[in-house]
């Protein structure tokens, strides 16, 4: 099992923590935890092993050291796969190798739905067999209601995690509300300076000189959620706006899988306007 925690610092939550688990049997195969000096709040991972114990008994008892503690906490069986969705928009690359890593179970989700603004014969060259393929196309004047509707369905497939995959839409402030702590994006740069259209030939009118992405949450305001990965890479003056375009593709797909991955494995702690991430 995973149990995941935070906390207003102060002595003995380790201690405490490693005695609950101790005293019903748990066997702690990994810990890891981090004290943020500058908010005062403790962070804390623990994989452990609970064979023949009690799942629903052990969370309740852990309930009770929970409460005293001012705990956030979650604590799952490993075998409990997250309901994870897709949003995509033309640009299919992020989409495509999620897909992929999914079905040699290096992503191991239960995907819900593929969800796009486009038809599903924007993606003749994807293998969508045996997956709920949802067409929710959107205008301005249709925002609300395609919304509206992206919500029931979140809702009725009991989705846990909603992945943004070059979903080229904004999210309003509601949904993002809604979503929060629950929804992946993945931005085109390294740091939000290019926005808009044409992010990579903008960088190359400016003569950059290394390229990036970063996978974050969403809220409200747009490409500023909590950065969960960021990768980047050099580049010269010899590239074209297309070999920008071409190597950032590369990055993005890689660093929303390590982002996903990351968050199916409980390895992502909110921390107000940043994250706590336990990489393995």
């Amino acid at each position: 099992m995973i149990l995941t925690l935070s906390c207003p610092d102060q002595r003995g939550i380790v201690a405490k923590v490693s005695t609950f688990l101790f005293e019903r049997a748990c066997n702690i195969l990994d810990a890891q935890q981090f004290d943020d000096q500058e908010t005062g709040v403790f962070f804390m991972r623990v994989v452990f092993d609970a064979d023949g114990a009690d799942r629903e008994g052990l969370r309740a008892a852990f309930t009770g050291l929970a409460a005293g503690l001012a705990m956030r906490w979650t604590m799952r069986d490993r075998s409990e796969r997250y309901r994870v969705m897709i949003l995509a928009s033309k640009s299919d690359h992020c989409l495509t190798d999620l897909l992929y890593r999914w079905r040699i179970d290096e992503l191991p989700m239960d995907l819900t739905a593929v969800v796009s603004n486009h038809s599903v014969e924007t993606y003749e060259h994807i293998d969508l067999s045996g997956l709920p393929f949802h067409h929710l196309p959107v205008t301005k004047a249709t925002k609300f209601e395609q919304e509206a509707e992206l919500w029931k369905l979140i809702q009725d497939t009991r989705t846990d995690i909603v992945v943004l995959a070059r979903y080229m839409q904004v999210l309003s402030d509601g949904l993002a509300a809604k979503l929060e702590g629950r929804c992946i994006n993945i931005h085109h740069s390294f740091l939000p300076g290019f926005k808009g259209a044409k992010p990579y030939h903008q960088a190359h009118a400016r003569g950059v000189k290394v390229i990036g992405a970063s996978a974050h949450y969403v809220t409200g305001d747009l490409d500023e959620g909590p950065i969960i990965e960021q990768d980047v890479e050099r580049i010269s003056h010899r590239d074209t706006p297309e070999d920008l375009v071409r190597k950032g593709r590369d990055i993005e797909r890689r660093v929303l899988a390590r982002a996903l991955r990351w968050r199916l494995e409980d390895r992502v702690l909110l921390n107000g306007r940043k994250t706590v991430v336990f990489t393995d």
